[in-house]
This record gives structure tokens, sequence and C-alpha cells, in this order.
């Protein structure tokens, strides 16, 4: 009997995405998307869940945030000290995937640094790709947020992607959609090249093809 798939990710917004993404394009059933609540309890789960028995392949979705490079090697530093070998001194633009030791009954495992495995950011930076190209709509939402007045902008600059991807659903035929229902709904495309590469990534990892 073949071992459970299970994905990890940050809170509930990515796993609603995560879900919808998957389900828009055909990916395959998981046996969970499963929230941690936040990056300190992701990667804290994270080598526990490593361990466990019942899983064939174990995939992990985490902001980069706005250090990339430390984001990987606190994923590089739990992998190693696990027992897995080879792994790369920064993450694959098509996101990682690392065999198990042979004779050890650990998961593959995938590690996937929102937005794309090279740059700095989070979730909202990914959906940003999402949206209709020459989006008139967006470029107000984003010169909106730019343009709050000064003593009213109460979020930090970290956090902009989010307000502008927020403002921007607000605006839409039915205002206010959660991001996941948001690609249900064809506010955001699936189907963007962005996408077809953390698509390929999850089914390298939780499908592979018999070699």
């Amino acid at each position: 009997m073949a071992g459970k798939k299970i994905l990890l990710v940050e809170g509930s917004d990515d796993e609603h995405v995560l879900k919808h993404i998957c389900g828009e394009r055909g990916v395959g059933k998981l046996d969970g998307v499963k929230p941690q609540g936040d990056v300190l309890r992701l990667l804290a789960n994270f080598p526990v869940r490593l361990k466990e028995s019942d899983v064939e392949a174990l995939g992990v979705v985490i902001d980069a945030d706005t250090d990339l490079a430390a984001r990987w090697q606190s994923f590089h530093d739990r992998l190693t000290k696990t027992g897995y070998l080879n792994i790369p001194a920064y993450p694959a633009p098509s996101g990682t995937i690392l065999a198990p030791p042979s004779d050890s009954l650990l998961p593959r495992v995938g590690v996937w640094i929102m937005p794309d495995n090279q740059t700095n950011g989070i979730l909202e930076d990914f959906l940003r790709f999402l949206v209709p190209s020459g989006s008139k709509l967006f470029e107000h939402a984003e010169s909106s947020v730019a343009t709050i007045p000064e003593g009213e902008l109460l979020f930090s600059q970290f956090d902009e992607p989010k307000a502008i991807i927020h403002t921007w659903l607000a605006w839409q035929k039915e205002p206010g959609r959660p991001l996941g229902t948001a690609i249900t709904a064809k506010f955001l495309d699936p189907h963007v090249a962005q996408v077809d590469v953390l698509v390929t990534w999850l089914k390298r990892l939780f499908f592979p093809s018999p070699s």
C-alpha cells in the first residue's frame, strides 16, 4: 500500500490556494494540505513529519519573506540533520525535490519557496502572476495603495502585496472573494506559466513517472 502524500503550508490562505490550483490543474489527490499556523510551527513540525513511517512524499510550500537564503538554509540544516544527501546549496528554480537516502524509511521530499524559489516575497507576490495581463483595474489598485495619504498607511511595506491583491479582489464582480475561490471564479488565472512550474513540481513530487 502506497504511503501518504502530504503538503505542509503556513496558513489557511496557502491551503486554499494550493487546493484550488491542484483542483483546477488536475494535479491528483493528496492525502492532506495541512496548514501549520505560521512559519515557526511549520519549521518545527517539518523534521517530525519527515520521520513519520506512513508518509511516502512530503512537500512544503513556504514564503521566502525577506531572506530567501536564510529560509532555504533552515530547510538545508533540517534535511542534513535527518540524513538527506546531495542537498543543493540553493533552491532549484523549478522547486527542489530530494530522493530519500537509500536503505531508509524517509519520504521523498520537496520544498517550494514562494514566490518563485529565486526572489524574496510571499504568497501574494506569486498570485500577482495570476492577475490577467494588462488589467487596468489591477494597475488602479496598485496606484491606490501607493497613494494612501500620509499618516493613514497602517501596514508595513512587507505587507503591500497583500493589500494590493485584496484591494483588487474587493473590486471584482463578486467583491471580496477569498484567494482560493478567486481562482475557481477565474478572477485569478491558474493557467499562466508561473503556475505551470509549480504544478510540474507538485506532480514530480507526488506523482512521479515510473523510471
